[in-house]
Protein backbone atom coordinates (compact mmCIF):
# COMPACT_ATOMS: atom_id res chain seq x y z
CA UNK A 1 0.00 0.00 0.00
CA UNK A 2 1.38 3.38 -0.96
CA UNK A 3 1.68 5.63 2.08
CA UNK A 4 0.10 8.52 0.32
CA UNK A 5 -1.47 9.32 -3.00
CA UNK A 6 1.03 10.99 -5.28
CA UNK A 7 -0.54 14.39 -5.76
CA UNK A 8 1.29 14.73 -9.07
CA UNK A 9 -0.26 11.48 -10.28
CA UNK A 10 -3.62 12.22 -8.70
CA UNK A 11 -3.88 15.64 -10.30
CA UNK A 12 -2.48 14.38 -13.58
CA UNK A 13 -5.99 13.56 -14.69
CA UNK A 14 -6.76 17.28 -14.92
CA UNK A 15 -4.31 17.62 -17.75
CA UNK A 16 -5.60 14.44 -19.31
CA UNK A 17 -9.10 15.91 -19.44
CA UNK A 18 -7.81 18.51 -21.89
CA UNK A 19 -6.44 15.93 -24.31
CA UNK A 20 -8.73 15.00 -27.21
CA UNK A 21 -10.10 11.48 -26.90
CA UNK A 22 -8.33 8.80 -28.86
CA UNK A 23 -10.12 5.61 -27.92
CA UNK A 24 -13.51 7.29 -28.47
CA UNK A 25 -12.69 9.51 -31.43
CA UNK A 26 -16.00 8.57 -33.03
CA UNK A 27 -18.03 9.78 -30.00
CA UNK A 28 -18.23 13.59 -29.99
CA UNK A 29 -19.50 15.57 -27.03
CA UNK A 30 -23.28 15.82 -26.97
CA UNK A 31 -24.73 18.67 -24.92
CA UNK A 32 -28.42 18.00 -24.58
CA UNK A 33 -30.83 20.93 -24.31
CA UNK A 34 -34.62 21.14 -24.03
CA UNK A 35 -36.14 20.05 -27.34
CA UNK A 36 -37.68 22.76 -29.48
CA UNK A 37 -41.25 22.28 -30.59
CA UNK A 38 -41.27 20.02 -33.62
CA UNK A 39 -37.70 18.82 -33.10
CA UNK A 40 -36.98 15.12 -32.66
CA UNK A 41 -35.87 14.26 -29.08
CA UNK A 42 -32.64 12.31 -28.59
CA UNK A 43 -32.59 8.84 -27.07
CA UNK A 44 -31.35 10.26 -23.76
CA UNK A 45 -34.17 12.79 -23.73
CA UNK A 46 -36.69 10.04 -24.41
CA UNK A 47 -35.33 8.08 -21.45
CA UNK A 48 -35.68 11.12 -19.19
CA UNK A 49 -39.23 11.76 -20.36
CA UNK A 50 -40.19 8.10 -19.93
CA UNK A 51 -38.96 8.15 -16.32
CA UNK A 52 -41.84 10.47 -15.43
CA UNK A 53 -39.82 12.26 -12.74
CA UNK A 54 -41.17 15.52 -11.45
CA UNK A 55 -38.26 17.89 -10.92
CA UNK A 56 -34.90 18.09 -12.65
CA UNK A 57 -32.49 15.61 -14.21
CA UNK A 58 -28.82 16.33 -14.93
CA UNK A 59 -26.02 13.97 -15.87
CA UNK A 60 -22.59 13.73 -17.50
CA UNK A 61 -20.36 10.95 -18.79
CA UNK A 62 -16.73 11.04 -19.91
CA UNK A 63 -13.97 8.75 -21.08
CA UNK A 64 -12.32 7.83 -17.77
CA UNK A 65 -8.88 7.34 -19.33
CA UNK A 66 -8.60 10.68 -21.14
CA UNK A 67 -11.19 12.78 -19.32
CA UNK A 68 -12.86 13.63 -22.64
CA UNK A 69 -16.52 14.59 -22.06
CA UNK A 70 -18.95 12.47 -24.05
CA UNK A 71 -22.39 13.62 -23.03
CA UNK A 72 -23.81 16.33 -20.78
CA UNK A 73 -27.48 16.74 -19.97
CA UNK A 74 -28.78 19.79 -18.15
CA UNK A 75 -26.61 22.58 -19.56
CA UNK A 76 -24.26 22.66 -16.58
CA UNK A 77 -26.96 22.94 -13.92
CA UNK A 78 -26.13 21.64 -10.46
CA UNK A 79 -28.29 19.63 -8.06
CA UNK A 80 -27.88 18.09 -4.59
CA UNK A 81 -25.59 15.05 -4.90
CA UNK A 82 -26.83 13.37 -1.68
CA UNK A 83 -24.39 10.68 -0.55
CA UNK A 84 -22.63 10.57 -3.92
CA UNK A 85 -20.67 13.45 -2.36
CA UNK A 86 -18.93 10.92 -0.10
CA UNK A 87 -16.85 9.82 -3.10
CA UNK A 88 -15.54 13.37 -3.37
CA UNK A 89 -14.86 13.45 0.36
CA UNK A 90 -12.98 10.16 0.13
CA UNK A 91 -10.68 11.59 -2.55
CA UNK A 92 -10.19 14.78 -0.53
CA UNK A 93 -9.18 12.83 2.57
CA UNK A 94 -6.92 10.45 0.66
CA UNK A 95 -5.13 13.29 -1.09
CA UNK A 96 -4.59 15.34 2.08
CA UNK A 97 -4.11 12.69 4.78
CA UNK A 98 -2.84 9.67 2.83
CA UNK A 99 -4.23 6.16 2.52
CA UNK A 100 -2.28 4.84 5.53
CA UNK A 101 -3.26 7.62 7.93
CA UNK A 102 -4.53 6.36 11.29
CA UNK A 103 -6.46 8.30 13.92
CA UNK A 104 -5.37 7.94 17.53
CA UNK A 105 -7.35 7.96 20.76
CA UNK A 106 -5.10 8.31 23.80
CA UNK A 107 -5.23 7.98 27.57
CA UNK A 108 -2.95 10.65 29.01
CA UNK A 109 -1.61 11.03 32.55
CA UNK A 110 -1.25 14.68 33.54
CA UNK A 111 0.72 14.14 36.72
CA UNK A 112 3.20 11.75 38.35
CA UNK A 113 2.48 8.07 38.91
CA UNK A 114 3.64 6.47 42.15
CA UNK A 115 2.90 2.87 43.14
CA UNK A 116 0.04 2.67 40.64
CA UNK A 117 -1.53 5.92 41.83
CA UNK A 118 -1.90 8.74 39.31
CA UNK A 119 -1.47 11.94 41.32
CA UNK A 120 -3.06 14.09 38.66
CA UNK A 121 -5.67 13.99 35.94
CA UNK A 122 -6.47 11.16 33.55
CA UNK A 123 -7.48 12.42 30.11
CA UNK A 124 -9.26 10.47 27.40
CA UNK A 125 -8.12 12.40 24.33
CA UNK A 126 -10.05 12.00 21.12
CA UNK A 127 -8.15 12.23 17.86
CA UNK A 128 -11.00 12.28 15.37
CA UNK A 129 -11.40 8.50 14.98
CA UNK A 130 -14.81 7.97 13.34
CA UNK A 131 -14.83 4.22 14.08
CA UNK A 132 -14.10 4.28 17.83
CA UNK A 133 -16.52 1.91 19.54
CA UNK A 134 -17.24 0.41 22.93
CA UNK A 135 -15.01 -2.60 22.23
CA UNK A 136 -12.06 -0.26 21.62
CA UNK A 137 -12.73 1.65 24.86
CA UNK A 138 -12.93 -1.67 26.71
CA UNK A 139 -9.50 -2.63 25.38
CA UNK A 140 -8.13 0.75 26.44
CA UNK A 141 -9.55 0.34 29.95
CA UNK A 142 -7.95 -3.10 30.22
CA UNK A 143 -4.59 -1.76 29.07
CA UNK A 144 -4.83 1.08 31.59
CA UNK A 145 -4.94 -1.50 34.36
CA UNK A 146 -2.18 -3.50 32.70
CA UNK A 147 -0.07 -0.32 32.77
CA UNK A 148 -0.32 -0.50 36.57
CA UNK A 149 -2.89 2.23 37.25
CA UNK A 150 -5.08 1.32 40.21
CA UNK A 151 -6.19 4.77 41.34
CA UNK A 152 -6.62 8.26 39.90
CA UNK A 153 -6.42 11.05 42.45
CA UNK A 154 -7.17 13.87 40.02
CA UNK A 155 -10.04 14.55 37.63
CA UNK A 156 -11.21 12.41 34.74
CA UNK A 157 -11.36 14.55 31.61
CA UNK A 158 -12.40 13.92 28.03
CA UNK A 159 -10.74 16.06 25.36
CA UNK A 160 -12.91 16.65 22.30
CA UNK A 161 -11.14 19.65 20.75
CA UNK A 162 -9.40 17.86 17.87
CA UNK A 163 -12.40 18.78 15.67
CA UNK A 164 -15.09 21.46 16.00
CA UNK A 165 -18.31 20.63 17.80
CA UNK A 166 -21.38 20.40 15.56
CA UNK A 167 -24.80 19.87 17.16
CA UNK A 168 -26.31 18.05 14.15
CA UNK A 169 -24.96 17.26 10.71
CA UNK A 170 -28.19 18.62 9.24
CA UNK A 171 -30.34 20.55 11.75
CA UNK A 172 -33.22 20.34 9.29
CA UNK A 173 -33.60 16.61 10.02
CA UNK A 174 -35.93 15.40 12.81
CA UNK A 175 -34.19 15.24 16.20
CA UNK A 176 -34.37 11.46 16.57
CA UNK A 177 -32.67 10.37 13.35
CA UNK A 178 -29.45 8.49 14.11
CA UNK A 179 -27.82 9.42 10.81
CA UNK A 180 -27.61 13.09 11.82
CA UNK A 181 -25.77 12.99 15.17
CA UNK A 182 -23.44 15.53 16.73
CA UNK A 183 -19.76 15.75 15.83
CA UNK A 184 -16.72 16.50 17.96
CA UNK A 185 -13.10 15.40 18.25
CA UNK A 186 -14.22 12.18 19.93
CA UNK A 187 -16.93 9.88 18.63
CA UNK A 188 -18.28 6.62 20.00
CA UNK A 189 -20.44 4.10 18.15
CA UNK A 190 -21.01 6.67 15.41
CA UNK A 191 -22.39 8.94 18.14
CA UNK A 192 -25.53 6.86 18.56
CA UNK A 193 -27.07 5.38 21.69
CA UNK A 194 -29.16 2.20 21.61
CA UNK A 195 -32.74 2.59 22.86
CA UNK A 196 -34.68 -0.61 23.55
CA UNK A 197 -38.17 -1.09 24.98
CA UNK A 198 -40.22 -4.07 26.16
CA UNK A 199 -43.79 -4.22 27.35
CA UNK A 200 -44.05 -4.86 31.08
CA UNK A 201 -47.66 -5.13 32.26
CA UNK A 202 -49.40 -1.86 31.44
CA UNK A 203 -46.13 -0.04 30.91
CA UNK A 204 -42.71 -0.46 29.34
CA UNK A 205 -39.21 -1.20 30.49
CA UNK A 206 -36.65 0.90 28.63
CA UNK A 207 -32.86 0.76 28.38
CA UNK A 208 -30.27 3.12 26.92
CA UNK A 209 -26.89 1.53 26.25
CA UNK A 210 -23.68 1.78 24.25
CA UNK A 211 -23.64 -1.70 22.79
CA UNK A 212 -21.03 -2.98 20.36
CA UNK A 213 -19.94 -6.48 19.33
CA UNK A 214 -18.94 -7.67 22.83
CA UNK A 215 -20.27 -5.13 25.34
CA UNK A 216 -23.46 -3.21 26.05
CA UNK A 217 -22.85 -0.91 29.04
CA UNK A 218 -25.80 1.18 30.15
CA UNK A 219 -25.36 4.95 30.01
CA UNK A 220 -26.39 7.74 32.33
CA UNK A 221 -25.91 10.64 29.92
CA UNK A 222 -28.98 9.65 27.87
CA UNK A 223 -32.43 9.07 29.38
CA UNK A 224 -35.81 8.06 27.99
CA UNK A 225 -39.29 8.64 29.44
CA UNK A 226 -42.43 7.00 28.02
CA UNK A 227 -45.32 9.45 27.83
CA UNK A 228 -49.02 8.74 27.32
CA UNK A 229 -49.50 10.30 23.89
CA UNK A 230 -49.63 9.32 20.22
CA UNK A 231 -47.69 12.18 18.62
CA UNK A 232 -45.04 13.39 18.34
CA UNK A 233 -43.30 10.03 18.56
CA UNK A 234 -40.08 11.51 20.01
CA UNK A 235 -39.11 14.74 21.72
CA UNK A 236 -35.60 15.84 22.66
CA UNK A 237 -34.57 18.21 25.44
CA UNK A 238 -30.93 18.92 26.26
CA UNK A 239 -29.67 19.52 29.76
CA UNK A 240 -26.22 20.21 31.15
CA UNK A 241 -25.36 16.53 31.69
CA UNK A 242 -27.93 14.57 29.70
CA UNK A 243 -29.66 14.01 26.40
CA UNK A 244 -33.28 13.78 27.59
CA UNK A 245 -35.74 11.97 25.36
CA UNK A 246 -39.42 11.17 25.56
CA UNK A 247 -41.33 8.71 23.41
CA UNK A 248 -45.03 8.30 22.68
CA UNK A 249 -46.51 5.23 24.35
CA UNK A 250 -48.92 4.81 21.48
CA UNK A 251 -46.05 4.14 19.05
CA UNK A 252 -44.23 1.41 20.98
CA UNK A 253 -46.28 -1.74 20.39
CA UNK A 254 -44.99 -4.82 22.23
CA UNK A 255 -41.31 -3.97 21.99
CA UNK A 256 -38.49 -2.89 19.73
CA UNK A 257 -35.25 -0.98 19.46
CA UNK A 258 -33.56 1.78 17.48
CA UNK A 259 -30.45 3.92 17.53
CA UNK A 260 -30.84 7.55 18.59
CA UNK A 261 -28.31 10.33 17.95
CA UNK A 262 -25.95 11.50 20.69
CA UNK A 263 -25.68 15.27 21.18
CA UNK A 264 -22.97 15.18 23.85
CA UNK A 265 -20.27 12.95 22.34
CA UNK A 266 -17.57 13.65 24.93
CA UNK A 267 -19.91 12.96 27.86
CA UNK A 268 -21.06 9.79 26.11
CA UNK A 269 -17.52 8.47 25.59
CA UNK A 270 -16.55 9.45 29.14
CA UNK A 271 -19.64 7.85 30.64
CA UNK A 272 -18.92 4.55 28.88
CA UNK A 273 -15.20 4.60 29.67
CA UNK A 274 -15.87 5.17 33.38
CA UNK A 275 -18.02 2.04 33.43
CA UNK A 276 -15.38 -0.01 31.62
CA UNK A 277 -12.60 1.30 33.85
CA UNK A 278 -14.62 0.37 36.94
CA UNK A 279 -14.94 -3.19 35.61
CA UNK A 280 -11.13 -3.23 35.55
CA UNK A 281 -10.89 -1.96 39.11
CA UNK A 282 -10.11 1.69 38.33
CA UNK A 283 -12.63 4.15 39.79
CA UNK A 284 -12.84 7.52 38.06
CA UNK A 285 -14.55 10.74 39.04
CA UNK A 286 -17.32 12.52 37.10
CA UNK A 287 -16.62 13.29 33.46
CA UNK A 288 -15.20 16.73 32.75
CA UNK A 289 -15.20 17.82 29.11
CA UNK A 290 -12.30 19.96 27.94
CA UNK A 291 -11.29 21.54 24.65
CA UNK A 292 -7.86 22.49 25.96
CA UNK A 293 -5.20 20.39 24.27
CA UNK A 294 -3.91 17.95 26.90
CA UNK A 295 -0.34 17.61 28.08
CA UNK A 296 1.26 14.69 29.84
CA UNK A 297 2.45 11.15 29.28
CA UNK A 298 0.58 8.78 26.96
CA UNK A 299 -0.41 5.64 28.88
CA UNK A 300 -2.51 3.87 26.25
CA UNK A 301 -2.89 4.61 22.53
CA UNK A 302 -5.62 3.14 20.35
CA UNK A 303 -5.04 3.41 16.60
CA UNK A 304 -7.82 3.27 14.04
CA UNK A 305 -7.77 1.18 10.91
CA UNK A 306 -5.90 2.84 8.00
CA UNK A 307 -7.80 5.56 6.21
CA UNK A 308 -8.39 3.64 3.00
CA UNK A 309 -10.12 0.88 4.99
CA UNK A 310 -12.21 3.47 6.85
CA UNK A 311 -13.25 5.07 3.57
CA UNK A 312 -14.18 1.75 2.00
CA UNK A 313 -16.58 1.14 4.88
CA UNK A 314 -17.89 4.70 4.63
CA UNK A 315 -18.65 4.29 0.93
CA UNK A 316 -20.23 0.87 1.44
CA UNK A 317 -22.49 1.81 4.35
CA UNK A 318 -22.79 5.53 3.58
CA UNK A 319 -22.01 6.60 7.15
CA UNK A 320 -22.51 10.35 7.43
CA UNK A 321 -20.49 10.76 10.61
CA UNK A 322 -17.42 9.14 9.04
CA UNK A 323 -17.62 11.46 6.03
CA UNK A 324 -17.88 14.56 8.19
CA UNK A 325 -15.06 13.58 10.54
CA UNK A 326 -12.57 12.63 7.83
CA UNK A 327 -13.51 15.74 5.87
CA UNK A 328 -12.95 17.96 8.90
CA UNK A 329 -9.64 16.20 9.60
CA UNK A 330 -8.47 16.81 6.03
CA UNK A 331 -9.37 20.48 6.25
CA UNK A 332 -7.48 20.77 9.52
CA UNK A 333 -4.46 19.09 7.92
CA UNK A 334 -4.56 21.75 5.17
CA UNK A 335 -4.02 24.36 7.87
CA UNK A 336 -7.59 25.71 7.87
CA UNK A 337 -9.30 26.15 11.24
CA UNK A 338 -12.89 25.51 10.22
CA UNK A 339 -15.47 26.28 12.89
CA UNK A 340 -18.28 24.28 11.29
CA UNK A 341 -19.12 21.93 8.44
CA UNK A 342 -19.85 24.70 5.96
CA UNK A 343 -16.41 26.26 6.41
CA UNK A 344 -14.72 22.87 6.07
CA UNK A 345 -16.75 21.98 2.98
CA UNK A 346 -15.80 25.34 1.46
CA UNK A 347 -12.16 24.29 1.74
CA UNK A 348 -12.97 21.00 -0.01
CA UNK A 349 -14.72 22.99 -2.74
CA UNK A 350 -11.55 25.07 -3.19
CA UNK A 351 -9.49 21.89 -3.37
CA UNK A 352 -11.73 20.56 -6.16
CA UNK A 353 -11.63 23.85 -8.08
CA UNK A 354 -7.89 24.41 -7.78
CA UNK A 355 -6.87 20.82 -8.43
CA UNK A 356 -9.32 19.80 -11.13
CA UNK A 357 -10.98 22.94 -12.48
CA UNK A 358 -14.21 21.65 -10.90
CA UNK A 359 -15.78 25.03 -10.24
CA UNK A 360 -19.30 23.62 -10.04
CA UNK A 361 -18.75 21.97 -6.65
CA UNK A 362 -20.72 23.76 -3.93
CA UNK A 363 -20.86 21.42 -0.94
CA UNK A 364 -22.09 22.61 2.49
CA UNK A 365 -20.93 19.44 4.26
CA UNK A 366 -18.87 16.33 3.54
CA UNK A 367 -21.61 13.70 3.65
CA UNK A 368 -24.20 15.11 1.24
CA UNK A 369 -26.88 15.10 3.93
CA UNK A 370 -27.61 18.79 3.39
CA UNK A 371 -30.12 19.25 0.59
CA UNK A 372 -28.65 22.72 0.00
CA UNK A 373 -25.37 21.32 -1.35
CA UNK A 374 -24.90 21.44 -5.11
CA UNK A 375 -22.63 19.76 -7.65
CA UNK A 376 -22.66 20.02 -11.45
CA UNK A 377 -22.28 16.46 -12.77
CA UNK A 378 -19.70 17.47 -15.40
CA UNK A 379 -17.47 18.84 -12.63
CA UNK A 380 -17.89 15.71 -10.54
CA UNK A 381 -16.91 13.62 -13.57
CA UNK A 382 -13.74 15.71 -13.98
CA UNK A 383 -12.64 14.65 -10.52
CA UNK A 384 -13.58 11.01 -11.14
CA UNK A 385 -11.60 10.91 -14.38
CA UNK A 386 -8.56 12.42 -12.65
CA UNK A 387 -8.80 9.91 -9.81
CA UNK A 388 -8.89 7.09 -12.33
CA UNK A 389 -5.26 7.88 -13.27
CA UNK A 390 -4.03 6.90 -9.80
CA UNK A 391 -6.60 4.08 -9.36
CA UNK A 392 -7.45 5.35 -5.88
CA UNK A 393 -11.24 5.47 -5.81
CA UNK A 394 -12.73 2.64 -7.86
CA UNK A 395 -11.37 -0.14 -5.59
CA UNK A 396 -13.16 1.52 -2.66
CA UNK A 397 -16.54 1.81 -4.38
CA UNK A 398 -19.27 -0.76 -4.13
CA UNK A 399 -20.37 -2.77 -7.15
CA UNK A 400 -23.66 -1.53 -8.56
CA UNK A 401 -25.86 -4.32 -9.91
CA UNK A 402 -27.85 -3.67 -13.06
CA UNK A 403 -31.29 -5.18 -13.59
CA UNK A 404 -33.41 -6.66 -16.33
CA UNK A 405 -36.59 -5.09 -17.70
CA UNK A 406 -38.56 -6.56 -14.79
CA UNK A 407 -36.25 -5.04 -12.19
CA UNK A 408 -34.54 -8.31 -11.28
CA UNK A 409 -30.78 -8.07 -10.62
CA UNK A 410 -28.46 -9.44 -13.31
CA UNK A 411 -25.37 -10.75 -11.51
CA UNK A 412 -23.31 -11.50 -14.63
CA UNK A 413 -24.19 -8.35 -16.56
CA UNK A 414 -21.55 -7.51 -19.21
CA UNK A 415 -21.41 -3.87 -18.05
CA UNK A 416 -19.49 -3.59 -14.77
CA UNK A 417 -20.32 -0.65 -12.52
CA UNK A 418 -18.64 0.56 -9.33
CA UNK A 419 -20.37 3.62 -7.95
CA UNK A 420 -21.68 5.56 -4.97
CA UNK A 421 -25.41 5.91 -4.60
CA UNK A 422 -27.13 8.83 -2.91
CA UNK A 423 -30.67 9.20 -1.61
CA UNK A 424 -32.52 11.97 0.16
CA UNK A 425 -36.23 12.71 0.08
CA UNK A 426 -36.96 13.40 -3.59
CA UNK A 427 -33.24 13.48 -4.38
CA UNK A 428 -31.33 10.63 -5.98
CA UNK A 429 -27.80 10.35 -7.31
CA UNK A 430 -25.35 7.86 -8.72
CA UNK A 431 -21.73 8.53 -9.60
CA UNK A 432 -18.71 6.38 -10.36
CA UNK A 433 -17.25 4.22 -13.09
CA UNK A 434 -18.56 1.75 -15.63
CA UNK A 435 -16.66 -0.62 -17.89
CA UNK A 436 -18.36 -1.62 -21.11
CA UNK A 437 -18.51 -5.20 -22.35
CA UNK A 438 -15.42 -4.60 -24.49
CA UNK A 439 -13.37 -2.89 -21.80
CA UNK A 440 -13.92 0.85 -22.28
CA UNK A 441 -13.97 2.65 -18.92
CA UNK A 442 -16.27 5.62 -18.39
CA UNK A 443 -16.79 8.05 -15.51
CA UNK A 444 -20.33 9.28 -14.93
CA UNK A 445 -22.63 11.18 -12.58
CA UNK A 446 -26.44 11.31 -12.55
CA UNK A 447 -28.36 13.65 -10.23
CA UNK A 448 -32.14 14.00 -9.98
CA UNK A 449 -34.13 16.19 -7.59
CA UNK A 450 -37.57 17.65 -7.00
CA UNK A 451 -36.34 20.57 -4.93
CA UNK A 452 -39.66 22.42 -4.92
CA UNK A 453 -41.51 19.47 -3.42
CA UNK A 454 -38.76 18.84 -0.83
CA UNK A 455 -39.27 22.37 0.45
CA UNK A 456 -42.92 21.66 1.25
CA UNK A 457 -42.25 18.69 3.58
CA UNK A 458 -42.59 19.63 7.28
CA UNK A 459 -39.55 18.80 9.43
CA UNK A 460 -41.42 16.23 11.51
CA UNK A 461 -42.35 14.21 8.38
CA UNK A 462 -38.93 14.11 6.73
CA UNK A 463 -38.08 10.58 7.85
CA UNK A 464 -40.51 8.87 5.44
CA UNK A 465 -42.56 11.42 3.46
CA UNK A 466 -45.37 10.25 1.21
CA UNK A 467 -44.34 9.52 -2.35
CA UNK A 468 -40.58 9.56 -1.75
CA UNK A 469 -40.00 5.84 -2.25
CA UNK A 470 -41.92 5.70 -5.52
CA UNK A 471 -40.10 8.79 -6.82
CA UNK A 472 -36.72 7.26 -5.96
CA UNK A 473 -37.62 3.97 -7.64
CA UNK A 474 -38.30 5.84 -10.87
CA UNK A 475 -35.02 7.69 -10.50
CA UNK A 476 -33.06 4.48 -10.00
CA UNK A 477 -34.68 2.96 -13.07
CA UNK A 478 -33.57 5.98 -15.10
CA UNK A 479 -30.04 5.55 -13.78
CA UNK A 480 -29.93 1.93 -14.91
CA UNK A 481 -31.33 2.83 -18.32
CA UNK A 482 -28.72 5.53 -18.84
CA UNK A 483 -25.90 3.18 -17.87
CA UNK A 484 -27.20 0.52 -20.28
CA UNK A 485 -27.31 3.14 -23.02
CA UNK A 486 -23.77 4.38 -22.34
CA UNK A 487 -22.44 0.86 -22.19
CA UNK A 488 -23.80 0.15 -25.66
CA UNK A 489 -23.09 3.56 -27.20
CA UNK A 490 -19.54 4.16 -26.03
CA UNK A 491 -18.08 0.66 -26.21
CA UNK A 492 -15.13 0.51 -28.59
Amino acid sequence: MVDRISRRLFLGGLGASLVPGTGLAEAPLVSLRPVLRGAQPSEAERLVRAAGLKGEVVFAVADAETGTPLEVFGEGRSLPPASVAKALTALYALDVLGADHRFETTLIADGPIENGILKGDLILAGGGDPLLDTDALAAMASKLREAGIIEVRGAFKVYDGALPYVFSIDPGQPDHLGYSPSISGISLNFNRVHFEWKREGNGYGVTMDARSAHYKPSVDMASMRVENRSLPIYTYQPSARQDRWTVAKGALGNGGARWLPVRKPALYAGDVFRTLARVNGVVLGPVQVTRQKPEGAALVVHQSDPLDSILKGMLRYSTNLTAEMVGLAATKARGVKAQNLEESAAEMNRWAAEGFGANGVGMLDHSGLSGASRIAPADFVKVLAAARQSKTLRPLLRSFTLADKNGRPVRDHPIKVDAKTGTLNFVSGLGGYLTTADGVELAFAIFTADIEHRATIPREFRERPDGARAWNRRSRKLQRNLIERWGALYGS
